[in-house]
């Protein structure tokens, strides 16, 4: 099945630029170096013509990337962890939610325990069984399974380390995305055979201990073999173009908005 991937974000948890920076990419004139928090789109079209999409990740800046990706709907979220970059955004899901619900009933989100227990916290007001806010969103927490089928198109958890915190990736038809990673158990790697585009995080060339550099980066996208590998969740200290004219042969930065012709 055809499809797209977009990247709606691209940044670390603090953006780029980054706030009270002026270092060379914060005020850097290259659209490609202004990075809003990491989340992804992905969309396809059923047999019948009716469009599908699944976001992953809500992050702070999710209400702007969605305005700028013109989403008028959303049939699933798959979270990959409980950071406020990756979650927080969340409540901007209501609007799209109400016209969901008439629909097809609550909006589902995949999580992990770990996450779902976040997110019963912070939006207690949506999620408790007692939550009187009339406006809250549809939405309705599903448990992540190793395979999760979402009209037709199968999301398959990966799962990943960042820093000592196990979380979770995804590989979709011949696409895997894998954000806010410091370690590819060997497991995984079985998963991610036979890839067109990889999607890895990079957070700059210095070591991190949460976050992969980009040296740990190319060397999995090497192992893995995939088509082409993007490179996401990037600092300010990584400039597009300087960095793209350093990286290997079908090694690159992604940049918000880039959009993938994708097989699912």
């Amino acid at each position: 099945m055809d499809g797209q991937l977009t990247f709606l974000g691209t940044g670390t948890s603090m953006g780029v630029p980054t706030l009270g920076c002026r270092c060379a990419v914060c005020t850097s004139a290259d659209p490609h170096d202004r990075r809003l928090r990491p989340s992804a789109l992905v969309r396809w079209r059923e047999a019948s013509g009716a469009e599908r999409v699944v976001v992953i990740d809500t992050g702070p800046d999710f209400r702007e990337q969605a305005l700028r990706a013109g989403l008028t709907r959303v049939d699933a979220v798959f979270y990959t962890h409980s950071h406020a970059d990756h979650i927080l955004g969340l409540d901007d899901l209501r609007p799209l939610s109400f016209t969901a619900f008439k629909e097809a009933g609550p909006i589902p989100l995949y999580v992990s325990a770990e996450t779902a227990a976040v997110l019963q916290h912070i939006y207690a007001y949506t999620f408790s069984p007692q939550a009187t806010y009339t406006n809250r969103a549809r939405v309705q927490l599903e448990p992540l399974a190793a395979r999760n089928l979402v009209h037709g198109v199968e999301f398959i958890r990966v799962p990943v380390m960042h820093g000592e915190m196990k979380i979770d990736g995804y590989r979709f038809g011949r696409v895997a995305y894998l954000t806010d990673v410091s370690d590819i158990p060997e497991e995984s790697f079985a998963l991610l055979e036979g890839l067109d585009h990889l999607v890895l995080s990079a957070l700059r060339y210095k070591p991190h201990p949460n976050h992969a550099t980009v040296e740990q980066a190319i060397g999995w996208s090497r192992r893995v073999g995939a088509g082409r590998t993007w490179l996401t969740h990037i600092a300010h200290e990584l400039g597009h173009a300087e960095t793209n004219r350093k990286l290997p042969a079908g090694v690159a930065l992604a940049y918000d908005g880039l959009e993938l012709a994708v097989t699912l």
